[in-house]
């Protein structure tokens, strides 16, 4: 197996939705942008599969290794051999990778979040630098894209936390604000407990409105010079804002279930999206 099709089988199987935007580009940038999904999730599932945090902390500290090597031209792994043919192409910092590991690893040290400004220092490192990564791949013009993509990536990653509160809590993690849950009279162990309440139905839809407004601001920065060459952004904001209203639709029912859109509805939006930017 290729370095390539390694990457290619860890995106495939992973089922998410930035899988269908790969899908619509251009060879160099789809191996590119598939060699760092396939990075982030090698490192997501380190925190997520390692039941010891020590031997966790182990493993991010080789995958921090693996990205030395990577930069002093000696990668060793699928994936990094991988990204070292996307490096070919695209400027891809070494800080800002090494700041997804750092993210990952503050699921290690944090299973809490005061307030959205803690919140926002961890999604920061976990999403919106995926996005400035992802915005060197696929390209642009204006500085102001920039911008853009790190919005957008943080409205990515406030949709998956609200997608997997249940998930995330069965784990001991919850990422939804203290201050927003005591706001709305919602007992940290309403969410352990998967209790559902009215008060926890309003907490979520004000969760979701936060998102569509991170979407809104994100869109709002994207400059029309460089809308086509972000196309695969815009598809997966289509998809996931999709999985926004499907999840207010159902009530806000994600505690004990995990809501998701069909692989032919994520294949359509996306589609949808490419024809229209």
């Amino acid at each position: 197996m290729t370095p390539d099709e390694y990457c290619q089988q860890r995106a495939a199987a992973s089922g998410s939705s930035f899988y269908y935007s790969f899908l619509f580009l251009e060879p160099p940038r789809r191996q590119a942008i598939t060699a760092l999904y396939a990075f982030c999730r090698e490192v997501d599932d380190v925190v997520d599969e390692c039941a010891d945090p020590q031997l966790a902390r182990t493993k991010l500290a080789w995958w921090r290794h693996q990205i030395d090597a990577l930069y002093a031209g000696k990668p060793d792994h699928p994936v990094t051999q991988a990204l070292a043919i996307a490096l070919e192409k695209f400027p891809l910092p070494r800080e800002q990778l090494l700041e997804i590991i750092a993210g990952m690893e503050m699921d290690l040290d944090q299973t809490r979040y005061p307030d959205f400004q803690a919140l926002h220092r961890y999604c920061y490192r976990v999403a919106s630098v995926v996005g400035l990564l992802a915005a060197e791949i696929f390209g642009y013009r204006d500085r102001a894209t920039l911008q853009y993509a790190h919005d957008l990536g943080l409205a990515f990653q406030l949709t998956n936390i609200i997608r997997d509160v249940g998930e995330d809590a069965r784990r001991g993690r919850i990422y939804l604000p203290l201050d927003e849950l005591k706001n709305f009279n919602v007992p940290l162990s309403d969410i352990l407990d998967a209790k559902y309440s009215d008060n926890f139905r309003r907490l979520m839809e004000f969760q979701i409105e936060r998102a569509e407004r991170t979407y809104a601001q994100a869109l709002a920065h994207l400059p029309a010079c460089d809308r086509k060459s972000q196309r695969a952004g815009l598809m997966m904001a289509a998809i996931y804002r999709a999985l926004l209203a499907e999840i207010k639709r159902d009530g806000c029912r994600v505690l004990d279930r995990r809501i998701s859109l069909t692989p032919i509805r994520k294949l359509w939006l996306a589609w949808k999206t490419w024809l229209r930017s």
